[in-house]
Order: C-alpha cells, then structure tokens, then sequence
C-alpha cells in the first residue's frame, strides 16, 4: 500500500479573478506561495520520500516550495499530470464563459473528462513507484483532483460540493494498483481549511457537479 497526497497549487491572479486557467501557465502570486508553503509545514508531519508535480508553472512551484520544506530533492515534472484543458475556454471569467458558451454549447479544444483520467491515472500509477517506503506528494491541480476524486468513489461522486481549496491536500492509497480515496481534504489535521478562499468550482465555470464530460 502507498500513499499519495494529492495537493491543489497556490492560488493565481487569474484564480483570485476567476479565471479559468487549463493549460495557460499561469504563476503563483504571494499568497499562492505562502499557500504551498502551509501545505509543505503540514506535510512535514508525514514520512514523503519524493515529490512530483505538474510541469505548468503554478504547480510546478507549490511542488518546490513543498519539497523544500521537506527537505527534499526538487520535483519532477510530469506532463500528463498538468491541468484539464479547456480550449477557448480559458482566460475567460464565469460570466463571460456563460456569454460565449451558451449552456449546451460545445467548447471548442476543451479536454473530455475521459481524456483527463486516460492520462493522469497512470500517471499516479508511475508517481506511486518511486514512493521509497514513504509518501509521495504529488502538486497537481483542481480540475485533475476533482476528476480523481469522483472516479475512485463509488456510485455517486464523493465530497460534491465541498471545496478543493488553493493549497488543499486530498490523500489517496494504491491498492493493488488502484487508487482509493482515503481522505478528502485531508490535510493532515484541519489547518488546511485556511488554504484558501474559494472552492474550485467558484473559480472554474466548467466545473461545476453536473459536469461529467
């Protein structure tokens, strides 16, 4: 059995705006960094043996914050842990989206549901390898969590509508060479509801429950 922690980046500009990222690099801003830092001092408290991340900037630096409070060797990036893509979709506000996008509306180069766990689950998989006989932490996104989170659960997505904050850590087990969810915002006690302000699926239209595109 290992496991993984899975931990949503610092927040953005463009997440404090509400916009909606997918594979534009968007850089952490100050409070993103103290986020990323919160979640490595928690972390701390855990034996990690490595830390992986997104190669997308804003992740790729919560992963280096993490690591260096760990102690750890700075992260690998993966690319197919990078975030959902969302086409023509993205830089784009709520409102604005709901403008463009009519509900019902194809959005044109957004990535499918199916699509995003087709390459981040073995992704997982692989992260899981290196583990050591500790942790790994893997810094990821909000979109790529939520997708995991609904397809380890059961008949009915876990956790609907409970926020997957800036800076969140959501931990997992591999089973036999599946992944389980072990605690939805875990967070290795309940500082971590500081992380953030917003649930993801505030900053994100395209993300909301009814979603499973």
């Amino acid at each position: 059995m290992t496991l993984l922690y899975l931990v949503r980046h610092g927040e953005t500009d463009w997440n404090r705006a509400r916009r909606i990222q997918g594979a534009t690099d968007i850089p952490l801003n100050d409070l993103g960094r103290r986020q990323a830092a919160e979640a490595g001092d928690l972390l701390a408290r855990r034996t990690v043996s490595v830390v992986v991340a997104s190669p997308l900037s804003r992740a790729a630096e919560t992963g280096a914050i993490i690591a260096a409070r760990l102690g750890l060797a700075a992260p690998e990036h993966v690319a197919d842990l990078a975030e959902r893509r969302y086409g023509e979709a993205e830089g784009l506000t709520g409102s604005e989206v709901e403008e463009r996008f009519p509900a019902g509306t194809r959005v044109p180069g957004r990535e499918s549901r199916r699509e995003l766990l087709a390459r981040v689950l073995p992704a997982l998989v692989e992260a899981a390898g290196r583990s050591q006989g500790g942790a790994v932490v893997v810094a990821t996104h909000g979109a790529v969590i939520r997708a995991v989170v609904n397809h380890v659960s059961s008949d009915e997505p876990a956790d609907l509508g409970v926020p997957i904050r800036n800076g969140s850590i959501h931990s997992f087990v591999l089973v036999e060479g599946g992944l389980q969810l072990r605690t939805f915002d875990d967070p290795v006690e309940e500082e971590s509801e500081r992380a953030g302000r917003y649930a993801f699926e505030y900053q994100n239209a395209l993300e909301g429950p009814a979603d499973e595109a």
